[in-house]
């Protein structure tokens, strides 16, 4: 039974403790937050044995075996060292952190100490390994572009310091992205491509509105665009050599019951690929958590993002981030 520290409590924290709950391997021992209000109807609302104003006192609590982080995403890089200064297991949410220095101070404290997972919850869900199958297969054909569009009218409850939409949305398609270029192509290939973008600037400076255009070193052509300004809207597809591969619910929020890819050849009638899955991919994500640290692992494997693979989404958001902001 692993037991876990909660550090937040802000929606994404609420989402992972009902997940927790869900599994029969985990349980939640303590919450912390700086709000004392909050951290008291935190604790009551989910039944959490204990609470504490502040993080450090949870994070080297001997009762704790895992960390949550679940923070504004500028503060996940002091939190995230410390915790691995006190040898617990850590899932911190995306994105991994708002700069490239804070990125490799995080993995430099982590790699090869203790067991770390960015919070790319949707790629634990059936659905990527699914995916994965289909990228490998010969019925598809070569990936030769890749079009991902995500947007959501969270303006007023996004925190300026997190950088804006690149690193609240634009994650999501630039690590599916990833994904899919390695996938398809290896571990090597997504580092080596050029990028242009365009975007609009909120009041506080940060990215609002962006659209990226990517030409990879193998030739393959990728369209990202993220806003926070509107929504809900996603979309997600693969054009290949012989059709194309598009996931029609929302990519990044695999649901309970049936999620669906349909894949429509050039010279042929689309096919409906449903994945269907009881649970959602923040149950899977704990799920990815409990088997790792059972098997001795200080990464998750593919499809979640390994060190290395955080990282790379990482240069590729500051990257993005510097081509609408120069």
């Amino acid at each position: 039974m692993l037991r876990w520290a909660i550090l937040g409590t802000g929606f994404i924290s609420t989402t992972v403790v009902e997940a927790i709950e869900q599994s029969d391997g985990s349980r939640v021992e303590i919450v912390a937050g700086r709000n004392p209000e909050r951290v008291a109807e935190f604790q009551r609302v989910y039944s959490i044995p204990r609470s504490c104003i502040g993080y450090h006192e949870a994070i080297a609590d001997p009762a704790v075996d895992v960390i949550y982080v679940g923070t504004p995403n500028h503060e996940h890089h002091p939190l995230v060292i410390a915790a691995a200064e006190a040898g617990k297991a850590i899932l911190s949410e995306k994105s991994l952190t708002t700069t490239m220095e804070s990125a490799h101070a995080l993995v430099d404290a982590v790699r090869d100490r203790v067991f770390f997972v960015e919070g790319l919850m949707y790629l634990a869900h059936p659905l990527y390994r699914a995916l994965s199958r289909l990228l490998a297969s010969d019925q598809i054909g070569r990936v030769t572009a890749v079009h991902a569009r995500y947007a959501a009218n969270i303006t007023q409850l996004a925190n300026p310091a997190g950088g804006g939409t690149i690193y609240n949305l634009g994650c999501y398609p630039a690590s599916l992205l990833q994904f899919v270029i390695q996938t398809a192509y290896g571990d090597d290939a997504f580092a080596h491509r050029t990028m242009s973008a365009a975007g609009t600037l909120t009041p506080h400076g940060t990215v609002g509105s962006t659209t990226a255009s990517v030409r990879f070193d193998n030739g393959v052509l990728a369209s990202l665009s993220s806003s926070d300004d509107y929504g809900m809207a996603h979309a997600f597809s693969v054009l290949t050599t012989l059709g194309e591969l598009r996931i029609e619910t929302n990519p990044w929020l695999p649901i309970p019951g049936e999620n669906l890819i349909t894949w429509t050849p050039y010279d042929g009638e689309p096919e409906r690929i449903g994945i269907g899955d009881e649970h959602d991919a923040f149950y899977h994500q704990i799920g990815v958590v409990e088997r790792a640290l059972a098997a001795g692992d200080t990464e998750a494997p593919r499809p979640s993002p390994r060190l290395d693979d955080s990282l790379e989404i990482m240069e590729f958001l500051t990257n993005w981030e510097r081509c609408c902001l120069n």
